[in-house]
């Protein structure tokens, strides 16, 4: 598969849908697939005959986090900083773009994966869909803004429930906690998602764009200084030599 099909980008009836797309592997998270993403929310955003976004994954999964094959220990500094400054560049696209995001979240959501479902604006979950953050156990940490976002979410002791004990929770357990918005049957994701993504493309647009600058803006005013926080954390992290350790001890227990 080239890089340009890791991530699909098409419009239907005003609403961009976007698949993550390397369903072999549960669209696990690498670097051409970072990009893919970042160019295509970008372009969704900048693109005015799209009114809505729906956030999906193809096969069986939304997003199964960090590829771990992928894992480089002897990467510098700058190399870890371009990536993670991509990972956040995603959440600004999808918190502080002018579309409303809606997400498509089935099989898994994991990591990166969760922090994307959790940047959406509205997200529909299929009712198995199961979910956790993995990042702590690897010696690294949180991304996706989900440190300002998700306390604003659900509790802040719930929050570090799920990133402290890595459990993983499924959807109807999320939508008690208020991190899922709707949990519907698993065959009616998609559908689902994208009759809500009908309603939202009916408004006049102007308007759908100052709702979602003015309350996301207002209500995560501490974004950049939690996304910066989490950068650092991160390459820090990954940078050290106990978690190319943790990596392969998790991928070990995966295989």
């Amino acid at each position: 598969m080239s890089d340009s099909d890791l991530v699909l980008s098409e419009v239907k009836d005003g609403i961009r849908i976007i698949t993550l797309n390397r369903p072999d592997i549960l669209n696990a998270v690498n670097q051409p697939l970072i990009k893919a993403l970042l160019e295509a929310a970008r372009d969704a955003n900048n693109d005015e005959d799209n009114r809505c976004v729906v956030l999906r994954g193809a096969g069986r999964a939304f997003c199964a986090g960090f590829d771990l094959s992928t894992h480089n220990p002897d990467k510098t500094y700058q190399e870890e900083r371009i990536i993670i400054d991509k990972i956040q560049a995603i959440t600004r696209e999808l918190v502080l773009g002018n579309k409303i995001i809606i997400g498509a979240i089935h099989g898994w959501a994991v990591g990166a994966g969760l922090e994307w479902a959790i940047n959406c604006d509205l997200a529909v979950w299929g009712q198995s869909t199961r979910a956790f953050f993995p990042e702590l156990e690897w010696g690294l940490f949180v991304t996706g803004a989900v440190s300002a976002i998700a306390p604003r979410q659900i509790s802040l002791s719930h929050f570090k429930e799920l990133v402290l004990l890595r459990e993983k929770v499924g959807a109807p357990r999320l939508h008690e906690l208020g991190l899922a918005w709707r949990v519907v049957p698993d065959e009616e994701v998609f559908d689902h998602a994208m009759s809500v993504a009908q309603k939202v493309a009916e408004l006049p647009p102007d308007g759908v764009i100052d709702f979602k600058r003015i309350t996301n803006r207002a209500a995560y005013s501490d974004i950049e200084t939690a996304m910066a926080m989490e950068t650092e954390a991160t390459i820090r992290g990954a940078l050290a030599p106990a978690a190319a350790e943790e990596i392969k001890k998790f991928a070990d227990r995966k295989g």
